[in-house]
């Protein structure tokens, strides 16, 4: 299934409706992330076919890591690191669509072996330049303003950085990806809620916003060609 309009060169993604989609199968709520991870292969193959670069992922928020219940966390951790193992034994969806890697967040949270894991996909995907996949785990758009923030006022403060040359531009090269993606063109919510939740706060600014019922691991490649068209028929203005 093919289109012919303009695409976007950056698709963020809030995955959400994991556990309302287990729940409704009678099942525990890490059946729900466990199909989200192959939810999360699916759209990356759609990425390649439909000609988008860059995809941003919001798996888990600085939030949620520290209130999610300890036996789901770790289930969410256990599939993680699952998924990660896979990628580096190099057969993964990731490889075949030459997608590199990049996880952002407050990483440092995390377990110290699933950081080293996440640090070596990062390394043996380095080389690939034809899509990215930025994972957004321990992650929240607050938190990633406040580590900038700070960031620039310890380069200030050390004389580095003057205050009358902060700007936009500069302020951008602090964030978690350093600058090193274009801002998403389109933000899509799955599970029915209406709301950013904290994600990619500064870089959604003109985002086009797509909320839908569906839950995440429900999400087909229709629904999304459907989105990618509405898009298309939208007149961006950026502010003007």
């Amino acid at each position: 299934m093919g289109v012919s309009m303009q695409t976007p060169q950056h698709v963020g993604i809030i995955l959400d409706g994991n556990r309302r989609f287990a729940r409704e199968l009678l099942k525990q709520p890490w059946y729900g992330h466990k199909a989200g991870i192959q939810k999360a292969r699916d759209v990356l193959q759609w990425a390649d076919e439909l000609g988008i670069p860059y995809v941003t992922a919001y798996v888990l928020s600085a939030e949620n890591y520290n209130t999610r219940p300890k036996r789901e966390l770790q289930m969410i951790l256990k599939y993680f690191s699952e998924e990660l193992d896979a990628v580096l034994s190099q057969d993964h969806i990731v490889h075949r669509t030459q997608t590199r890697l990049r996880f952002i967040g407050r990483l440092d949270l995390l377990p110290g072996e699933l950081q080293k894991r996440m640090m070596k996909a990062e390394h043996l995907t380095s080389h690939y330049s034809k899509h990215f996949m930025n994972v957004c785990v321990a992650y929240g758009g607050q938190q990633e303003i406040v580590d900038a923030c700070r960031a620039i006022a310890e380069r200030v403060s050390g004389g580095t950085i003057r205050p009358n040359e902060i700007d936009e531009r500069l302020f951008a090269h602090y964030l978690y990806l350093n600058g090193s993606a274009p801002y998403p063109d389109l933000i899509l919510r799955t599970g029915g809620e209406k709301r950013l939740s904290n994600f990619l706060l500064w870089q959604s600014a003109y985002a086009e916003l797509f909320f839908i019922d569906k839950r995440w691991p429900e999400l087909d490649k229709r629904t999304f060609v459907s989105i990618l068209k509405e898009y298309a028929s939208r007149q961006r203005r950026f502010g003007k």
